[in-house]
């Protein structure tokens, strides 16, 4: 079986093949049995479908450079996540970005040249295979199972989800209304040596404010306002993510006494 085309592989993704009743007849799904996947992950894309159930448990932020996209912070440096434990469990009842919960699956492009996308799959997950337990993927008449169905309806969702999420930044950027990011934390028995993180992107509240009034009721008619305020507010739980990481021994240390600024 070939692998699908890809110059870049997506986070979680270390291959890609394309799910077929030839080659995966008799093939079953398990379950994931940890999160070793996202283990090592600090930042995760989120859509804006999500920001309001996202924003109760993560920082929501935007990424620096070229075509920001918005992502959820696990930790505040790179490869800390304090939600995943040593037994490589979620540790805590927080909300899990679809970005993670459709993997081992994922539509792709298998012709650069053609926008049809295909249900793949990352077969180094050890999720699928030919196995004695498990969920069917195609019937004796090699139809797609419920369970396939499912799996290619939740992709088909994250996918339009995907696009409403750009559809959201493009009109950030047309608002003008962003601005560099900077987090400063001071520990109380650190108070000379703050922890900056920088690295990011947020939106600026002094510009949002500055906006017409007849934008903002625009804003707060299409949803956006609500999408806005759900990420501001989760800028709240910096300080909390920052000392979930210090109790868990997680905050590396420069000469100076301070972590190095890994947000991206």
């Amino acid at each position: 079986m070939a692998s699908a085309p890809q110059p870049q592989l997506p986070l979680f993704y270390n291959d890609l093949l394309p799910l077929n009743s030839r080659d995966h007849a008799d093939w079953k799904a398990g379950t994931l049995e940890n999160a070793a996947y996202i283990a090592s992950t600090h930042a995760m894309p989120l859509t804006t479908d999500e920001f309001v159930d996202a924003q109760r448990d993560f920082p929501i932020v935007f990424t620096a450079g070229e075509n920001p996209l918005p992502i959820v912070l696990f930790g505040l440096n790179e490869g800390v996540n304090t939600f995943v434990g040593e037994d490589m469990k979620i540790n805590a009842p927080v909300y899990l970005p679809a970005y993670a919960r459709r993997y081992p699956f994922i539509l792709a492009k298998l012709q650069p040249t053609s926008d049809d996308m295909s249900l793949c799959f990352d077969p180094t997950s050890g999720l699928l295979g030919k196995r004695e337990d498990g969920l069917a993927l195609f019937d004796e008449q090699g139809q797609p199972t419920e369970y396939t169905q499912g799996v290619l309806e939740f992709c088909r969702r994250f996918e339009e989800a995907g696009h409403r999420t750009k559809l959201f930044m493009d009109e950030l950027a047309k608002l003008d209304i962003m601005m560099d990011g900077e987090i400063a934390i001071t520990r109380n028995d650190m108070p000379d040596k703050p922890f900056v993180y920088r690295g990011f992107r947020m939106v600026d509240e002094n510009k949002l404010r500055e906006l017409p009034a007849a934008k903002l009721e625009e804003l707060s008619k299409n949803g956006m306002l609500m999408l806005i305020y759900a990420h501001l507010f989760s800028l709240n739980l910096m300080r909390a993510l920052f000392e979930r990481q210090m109790a868990q021994g997680k905050v590396p240390m420069t000469s100076e006494g301070a972590p190095a600024p890994a947000i991206n």
